[in-house]
């Protein structure tokens, strides 16, 4: 044991299996520890303790290929036993990455400038105010018709911070009835399911710190409360008492309903909570043909193993041609129809079927 690194913080979690729900127990430490923390278990634990903590650690490696004893490993690196899962946040980009965050959200989401304006500047605020501990989440609330782009906006933050997992995304459509609490935060202990809810999931398995929740009018004023009390603290706390620190994360909340009906529906001191409210409104024309040559550029990537400047060409000129942007409403309309134009093209299109191996 001479080459074993002192200097290097290790917790040997084997004893957790010994307690009941030692889930939450080893989340309540876990998340209070540095992030480079070493974590070691005995063998025989492994199994059961890899199961538990799946949500917990990104991943599991014998003790003999961590370098863990290897006195040249510095374990500032990534190589550990078991690494901590930790969210990527908008408020830790250097300055030239949210530079490049900004340009890459802007090509990102189409239309909607003002919006694109304000956001910048409140990420900015945000992040100043974030570091001297005064503004924890910062909460986007996003008014207009179905297929305008809100859930975009979210989509696009989470793209651009460079997500490679899911978007944690929570559709309260499926939240109204009167169990709906417990179906998103878990049940009380001793009941049937009384693991953790979805919310608590969805956050967890995502790599970014960013989460939509969807259709927030359709819920109720139970899950109004909640979300009021996570907004004032920063934190979900679930029915077992476990909290996950949402500090930098970005909430986007979407809507459905109109700007007249936004103070009926939605309490003042929710309303107060919000950092940011929009209606976002359609598309203009030219914003849509932008959509039309980002949707012609993507189904050629995706079809086409070699880059084919021509075949893209040709497909764009045949979607200006059969679809006339202006006759739609949203992108989901607009989305629908490019796709049975695209099958039409294959269709009446030989050359273009074999050059792509349909």
């Amino acid at each position: 044991m001479e080459s074993f690194q002192y200097e290097s913080v290790i917790i040997d979690v084997s004893c957790l299996v010994e307690y009941n729900r030692f889930q939450s127990l080893a989340e309540d430490v876990v998340y209070k520890l540095p992030y480079q923390t070493i974590y070691i278990c005995d063998e025989n634990k492994k199994a059961k303790l890899q199961y538990e903590l799946r949500f917990i650690f990104n991943k599991f490696i014998a003790i003999q290929d961590s370098g863990l004893l290897d006195p040249t490993v510095s374990f500032a690196s990534d190589k550990s036993v078991s690494i901590a899962k930790k969210h990527k946040l908008i408020t830790e980009l250097e300055d030239d990455e949210l530079s490049l965050f900004f340009e890459k959200f802007r090509n990102k989401l189409y239309g909607h400038p003002k919006f694109k304006d304000d956001f910048e500047e409140l990420v900015k605020s945000f992040r100043v105010f974030n570091k001297i501990g005064e503004h924890k989440i910062l909460s986007l609330f996003l008014m207009g018709d179905s297929g305008v782009g809100k859930t975009e906006v979210a989509r696009a933050i989470f793209n651009c911070l460079g997500g490679s997992k899911r978007l944690a995304k929570i559709n309260f459509g499926n939240y109204s009835n009167e169990f709906s609490l417990s179906s998103l935060i878990g049940s009380a202990r001793g009941y049937i399911g009384s693991d953790d809810g979805e919310i608590f999931m969805k956050v967890r398995d995502t790599d970014i710190g960013v989460l939509l929740i969807d259709e927030f009018e359709k819920s109720n004023a139970t899950l109004f409360n909640y979300f009021l009390d996570v907004l004032e603290s920063g934190k979900m706390t679930s029915s077992l008492g476990d909290e996950i620190d949402l500090n930098g994360f970005i909430v986007v909340f979407t809507s459905n309903i109109s700007k007249e009906d936004f103070p009926k529906r939605i309490s003042p001191e929710l309303r107060s909570r919000f950092d940011y409210k929009c209606m976002f409104t359609l598309l203009r024309s030219q914003d849509k043909r932008k959509y039309l040559e980002f949707r012609t550029k993507s189904i050629i990537k995706k079809i086409s193993s070699d880059q084919n400047e021509d075949l893209e060409v040709h497909l764009l000129e045949y979607f200006n041609k059969c679809i006339d942007v202006g006759k739609y409403q949203n992108m989901r309309d607009l989305n629908k129809e490019i796709k049975k134009v695209f099958v039409k093209f294959l269709e009446t299109s030989i050359d273009e079927n074999s050059a792509l191996n349909i």
